[in-house]
């Protein structure tokens, strides 16, 4: 049943992310017109067209680096997600134990040493993002959630990680909802940031290194051209103006946007995610729900909810509703969704009794690149002229840092500890085409929220997807 309170409090709320809603947003750079060439062209401003830029600069400050982007830089994931950076390169440890075995404990390693360089490198440039290290918070909101947070608890602890089991009265004391039966708080794998502005501050770090960045330049195509590549661009905005790159080499960091490469588009399906922010909290109603030690929190349903607090004492509030558009579609006007909002101000309040009568000041929408295993995959096109991740899966914050490195080293043509490893060599099962790829995504989120109102127990098609190793997630 609807809240009576939810329209007031979605009334005044503005479409558009709060993040990139704000003075700091730095002025767009010109597009590309004309003919340029590049030693490497990146193709995408969000997080992992940026840390290629700048890690390729750093490496060699000689090499002459063009970025385009078809918008501005992280206007698109990058600067609308809830800022939780994650050490998991695998979307989680349980999936990266089923999925890669063998070398689950590099892969962790991995992880941690690249939240660890994050955290460096923010600090190197001078990136002001808000980054904190307050761990993230899991907590489950039935019954039958305690089991699965006892079972993550022990595989974490087995892998080394600092993790520690909430009981109600525990986990109430940190963060306080009635609807909270336990948690289990990792304190050292998650830091939570301001995304757009770590975007912002990665552009700006790869200007001061030399990068040359065109912002609303889009490339149409792309083709062989010798022992390069030549990529078609139009920039520009309505008055469109063409223009050429010829690169030596490529790294295509488009990720849940149209690829050009067409093989990408089998692996890959967009999903919208959406979220709300709320205006920033008084004193009485942080006291009212504690949260001092500013966690990341998300519950542990299959339609699950992620939220964190603001430097400035405001909560983001999203997850729940993962939407795939039939044939991949993508629009402007897909980034809202009132049903959705609807929903998650009723989840928010139902999560947050004591904060009735506080409003939204933002909402909005963005897509998020899934893949069937829920984490990057890499490639070379072109005879290794052309590199390519995608498939993050909603944790890119962190993980698109790995996947720049592996693609400086796919593109370098070396054998290294990355490009040995199977995440890097495999790729995830892909999505069957059109009309079977809308009804198998509709059937699972049916059954996931079937799953969910029945004490978490799986029916025939997500089992048969289990078995398959196949998945959708945001």
């Amino acid at each position: 049943m609807k809240l009576p309170h939810t329209g007031r409090a979605l009334a005044d709320a503005a479409p558009v992310p709060y993040w990139l809603d704000r003075p700091e947003r730095p002025d767009p750079l010109p597009p590309l017109t004309g003919a340029a060439t590049a030693d490497l062209l990146v193709v995408g401003g969000g997080y992992a067209g940026l840390w290629t830029a700048l890690l390729a600069k750093e490496a060699d400050p000689g090499r002459d680096v063009l970025l385009v982007e078809a918008g501005t830089c992280g206007w698109a994931a990058s600067g609308r997600n809830g800022g939780f950076c994650a050490a998991s390169l695998t979307h989680g440890l349980a999936n990266g134990v089923d999925r890669f075995p063998d070398e689950i404990d590099e892969l962790e390693r991995l992880g941690r040493e690249n939240l660890d360089a994050i955290a460096a490198a923010i600090a190197e440039h001078g990136i002001d993002c808000d980054f904190e290290r307050t761990g993230e918070l899991a907590v489950a909101v039935e019954p039958y959630q305690l089991a699965g947070l006892a079972e993550d608890a022990e595989l974490a602890r087995r892998y080394g990680h600092d993790v520690r089991l909430l009981d109600r009265e525990e986990v109430r004391a940190e963060v306080a909802s009635p609807t909270y039966l336990g948690g289990m708080w990792d304190a050292d794998r998650v830091a939570m940031l301001d995304p757009a502005k770590l975007a912002w501050g990665l552009r700006r770090a790869c200007l001061e290194r030399g990068v040359r960045i065109h912002e609303h330049t889009r490339v149409t195509g792309l083709r062989r051209d010798g022992a390069a590549l030549r990529l078609d661009t139009t920039g520009g905005g309505t008055d469109a103006v063409p223009g050429e790159v010829r690169a030596r080499r490529v790294a295509l960091a488009t990720n849940a946007f149209p690829p050009l490469l067409r093989r990408l588009r089998a692996w890959l399906v967009p999903v919208y995610d959406y979220a709300l922010m709320t205006e920033p909290l008084t004193p009485a109603q942080r006291d009212a729900i504690g949260w001092r030690n500013r966690q990341g929190l998300a519950d542990t349903g299959n339609q699950f909810h992620y939220y964190r607090i603001t430097t400035d004492g405001r909560i983001l509030f999203g997850g729940y509703d993962a939407v795939y558009h039939y044939g991949n579609r993508t629009a402007p006007e897909l980034e809202q969704r009132a049903a959705t909002f609807t929903a998650l101000a009723e989840h928010f309040f139902s999560t947050f009794p004591q904060l009735d009568g506080l409003r939204f000041s933002h909402r909005w929408g963005g897509v998020i690149d899934t893949c069937t295993r829920f984490c990057p995959f890499f490639g070379t096109a072109y005879d290794g002229r052309l590199a390519y991740t995608a498939g993050f899966t909603g944790l890119g914050v962190g993980a698109t840092r790995f996947g720049a490195r592996v693609m400086l080293d796919l593109l370098a043509g070396r054998d290294t500890p990355l490009t040995r490893l199977d995440l890097v060599r495999s790729k995830p099962l892909p999505f069957p085409p059109e009309p079977l790829r809308a009804t198998g995504i509709n059937l699972t989120r049916w059954s996931l929220a079937r799953a969910d109102a029945h004490e978490g127990r799986r029916n025939l098609w997500l089992r048969t997807l289990d078995r398959l190793g196949l998945g959708f997630d945001s």
